[in-house]
């Protein structure tokens, strides 16, 4: 959290808009058959064939969806292109391209912004999608950040969110709840070094929990593994507001209702035991911590033993009428109705 006062830091308006998009776009390298032109032009040409483009935009904030005095740029521009590859995914579609658009104050030199989109580059690589263009503009207010992502799929192969029907099989990917526990973390340790700054944190025993907070993996494999399964989901949608929320998601554009059980929601084993330690129920933090970014989809109970021996997968409920309503279960065999209280944008 030491800053070193001796970065070389390039004004921006030294080298003006036209200069920084050079300067920042230099390395991305075009690897998609449909990316005709990426960068460099007034608009990318993208060529899909047969296959349905899918098309998701998502904005991050300064001061609202991160905080810079704990998230490294390189680690935020990384977590930027995984916020929004994961919404492709959610739709059983493999993501292509991204655009990446960022307002900045004065605030910034050319060095920050060079780290930001080395994170960028680093997933690109790893994901295997074209930085295709974006836009660069000043701002008043810190770092604002929105990236869209594009992706294709065969026609018949979306997975909706409105597919899920009576009986089907809830199943989540990963474990959940580490991501907002790792903020809880750094959140800790923000005020302790406000209060003393000599007095250097030790991550160490939550290593886990911080970097799915810092740098969160979007589910890409998960959609392949489906595929090679030969298990198509009747509903999907990942897993960034908390599972409460998303399970409502569901059953509403679904028109169905639900049972979870308490007891099958997979946790880890650092985040039980960092609940403990700050007395919050590993329940609760499940239901609602959000940014987990898994997958969050649907079965007929036909697929069940395709998926049942697969460590990925944890069944957590099934869907019912409509008229059931939709309840968690709790260990104690209780029903409670489930409400959505994970992040919701426009609160105060």
């Amino acid at each position: 959290m030491i800053e070193d006062k001796n970065q070389q830091r390039t004004s921006l308006s030294d080298i003006g808009e036209f200069g920084l998009i050079d300067q920042l776009t230099k390395n991305f390298k075009i690897s998609q058959k449909s990316s005709v032109k990426g960068i460099g032009d007034d608009a990318a040409i993208l060529n899909f064939d047969q296959k349905q483009v899918v098309v998701s935009t998502d904005l991050l904030v300064e001061g609202v969806h991160f905080d810079l005095s704990y998230m490294p740029l390189k680690h935020l521009g990384y977590k930027a292109i995984m916020v929004n590859l994961s919404d492709i995914y959610a739709m059983n579609a493999m993501a292509t391209q991204v655009t990446v658009s960022i307002a900045v104050s004065n605030r910034f030199p050319l060095e920050a912004l060079e780290e930001l989109y080395a994170g960028v580059e680093t997933a690109s690589q790893i994901y295997n999608v074209d930085v295709v263009g974006g836009d660069t503009t000043s701002s008043t207010s810190g770092l604002i950040i929105s990236v869209t992502a594009i992706g294709e799929v065969e026609k018949g192969d979306e997975v909706l969110r409105s597919g899920a029907k009576p009986n089907d099989l809830l199943v989540v990917t990963g474990d959940l709840g580490a991501a907002y526990m790792g903020l809880q973390i750094l959140e800790r340790e923000k005020e302790v070094f406000k209060v003393n700054p000599n007095n250097q944190p030790d991550l160490e025993p939550y290593t886990y929990i911080v970097e799915r907070q810092l740098k969160p993996e979007s589910r890409k494999d998960i959609v392949m593994l489906l595929k090679d399964l030969e298990v198509k989901p009747t509903s999907m949608i990942d897993i960034s507001d908390g599972l409460s929320s998303e399970i409502l998601h569901i059953c509403k554009q679904s028109g169905v209702g639900c049972d979870v059980y308490e007891n099958k929601i997979p946790l880890d084993p650092q985040v039980i035991s960092t609940c403990e330690e700050f007395n919050i129920d590993s329940t609760t933090v499940a239901l609602n911590g959000g940014e987990d970014y898994e997958l969050l989809f649907t079965i007929s109970q036909d697929d069940y033993p395709k998926i049942k021996a697969n460590p990925n997968f944890s069944i957590i409920g099934h869907i019912k009428e409509p008229s059931a309503g939709i309840h968690l279960v709790t260990r104690a065999d209780t029903r409670i109705p489930m409400k959505a209280q994970g992040w919701k944008s426009f609160e105060d």
